[in-house]
């Protein structure tokens, strides 16, 4: 494969293709100074290790990349190397800038994708809450990328419609590999604890069931299955259960106003919170609080 680094607005291979920052193909034969300073991503940027090992510090930690591993950042990110250069090796990578992107998890990648606004929003939360950006052993980017470089450089008929669906398949797929690699050795116990500690962290988000599937790796059913066979409610009234015991913690607090807790614990309205937290403790938040001064 020949070596090139295509940026926006230099290469007439990316003319069509606005929301692409950076494509490379890029191999280190010599060390070189400053050539890959740490800075933020300008959109959301993946690299596959083709050859070679690389030491990187992303957002603050250090991390050793080797063949096949792929790094996974967000634009609020930094990535870059300690050192200020790039290892001896050979990568691959592609910088996207969506729409909309924000560190809260909303994701609009644009109207090139064709990836649905659900599926948008179960990424936008996956890539927002994940603290691990190194994927290891993912193989199947290599070739979605040697892909993309025969599409941009051949252009042949229909050459922009594949360019759109191979990003989307590369994101899709470096996604699934994040959301799944950190339970590929824990049984569903050990990664039903971690969900619940992830959703207590962030009650204030609207959860919904594909998102939280989407955390463990898991389809919408199959998920709804185990959580009902583990804790004996459906994933949004287990959910809502969450959310008001932790409501119950607030309440103890004078400093919180009722709006303030059912804001903060995901429900939409005061009312809403209040006929809830009601109807599975007997109380209103009101009186929960005053019996409990």
């Amino acid at each position: 494969m020949s070596q090139f680094i295509l940026y926006q607005g230099k290469a007439k291979e990316l003319s069509y293709f606005p929301y692409i920052i950076e494509f490379a193909n890029y191999k280190i034969q010599n060390i070189q100074l400053n050539s890959q300073e740490i800075k933020a991503s300008e959109g959301i940027r993946i690299c596959l290790i083709v050859d070679g090992k690389f030491d990187w510090n992303i957002d603050g930690q250090p991390f050793l990349l080797y063949p096949n591993d792929v790094s996974l950042t967000c634009p609020w990110q930094t990535i870059g190397s300690s050192k200020g250069a790039y290892d001896i090796g050979a990568l691959m990578w592609i910088t996207i800038k969506p729409l909309h992107f924000e560190a809260n998890g909303e994701l609009v990648l644009g109207e090139w994708s064709s990836i649905s606004e659900t599926d948008q929003r179960v990424i936008g939360t996956i890539l927002s809450l994940n603290k691990k950006p190194i994927l290891t052993r993912l193989k199947a980017c290599q070739q979605i990328f040697q892909n993309l470089e025969v599409e941009l450089f051949a252009k042949e008929l229909g050459y922009k419609t594949r360019v759109n669906h191979l990003i989307d398949e590369l994101l899709i797929t470096a996604v699934r590999h994040l959301s799944k690699q950190d339970n590929l050795r824990r049984d569903f116990p050990q990664t039903f604890l971690k969900l619940e500690q992830t959703l207590r962290e962030n009650l204030s988000h609207p959860w919904s069931v594909e998102e939280m599937a989407g955390l463990v790796g898991l389809g919408t059913t199959a998920f709804s299955e185990k959580v009902k066979a583990f804790s004996g409610f459906s994933p949004l009234n287990y959910l809502i259960n969450i959310r008001i015991s932790e409501a119950i913690k607030l309440l103890g607090r004078k400093d919180l106003s009722l709006t303030d807790i059912a804001l903060e614990t995901g429900f939409y309205s005061s009312q809403h919170f209040s006929s809830t937290f009601k109807k599975l403790t007997g109380y209103t938040p009101r009186e929960f609080r005053k019996n409990t001064d």
